[in-house]
């Protein structure tokens, strides 16, 4: 992988991730596994974020504490990115969230997007981009030009997934090389319809119980 690609190699997220695989997992644990790696995806994920100090008071002494810098900001691709956003909430509880609605056309696999809630101009300094699964790529690219259009830099933006394809996160880089990419697994095949193989199948069908 690319040194801005991290892949998370770990048992409590490898055991999460086979759970979701799995046919037989039910829409609640389902969730339940999303929201459990996409919270070591933020954990790892903000180890490198800046910090500021301030002078505190215990009830014994004073002490010199120390906060998170940059204002950060969560965008969550619709509808999928809803199951990861709570997550990164607990991380970040006053993060403001910004949802981003693009869904992928059947047949030429481009994305489309049909929704923003993205104000006039940035008041945060650090994305976290939430989508569940990078197939072809296409998706997790338009949103990242809504978020540059917008007037945040690449380097600021952290991009978390639970599963992504090999040539999905090809792409990614080649239009986005600054990015930093975290992801919990990473697929080596896409079917011709565009969906990482062997996967988890739909992530919004399977967190939204909406499977036909």
């Amino acid at each position: 992988m690319p040194t801005q690609v991290n892949v998370l190699s770990h048992p409590l997220i490898n055991a999460e991730l086979s759970k979701l695989r799995q046919t037989s997992t039910s829409p609640k644990e389902f969730r339940e596994g999303v929201e459990t790696i996409s919270l070591l995806l933020g954990y790892e994920a903000s180890r490198t974020l800046g910090e500021e100090s301030f002078d505190g008071q215990t009830p014994v002494a004073p002490f010199t504490g120390s906060k998170i810098k940059p204002r950060v900001g969560l965008t969550p691709i619709l509808r999928a990115g809803l199951g990861m956003t709570d997550a990164l909430l607990k991380l970040f509880p006053s993060a403001p969230v910004y949802h981003l609605g693009l869904y992928r056309e059947k047949v030429t696999l481009q994305p489309v997007e049909y929704y923003s809630k993205l104000p006039p101009s940035p008041p945060i300094d650090q994305v976290f981009l939430l989508d569940p699964l990078i197939a072809t790529g296409g998706t997790a690219s338009a949103a990242l030009a809504m978020i540059a259009d917008w007037g945040i830099d690449v380097k600021n933006v952290k991009l978390l997934c639970i599963l992504a394809s090999k040539a999905g996160l090809a792409h990614v880089q080649a239009e986005y090389p600054d990015l930093e990419i975290w992801v919990a697994g990473v697929d080596k095949d896409l079917t011709v319809e565009g969906i990482i193989s062997p996967g988890l199948g739909d992530s919004g069908d399977r967190l939204f119980n909406t499977l036909r």
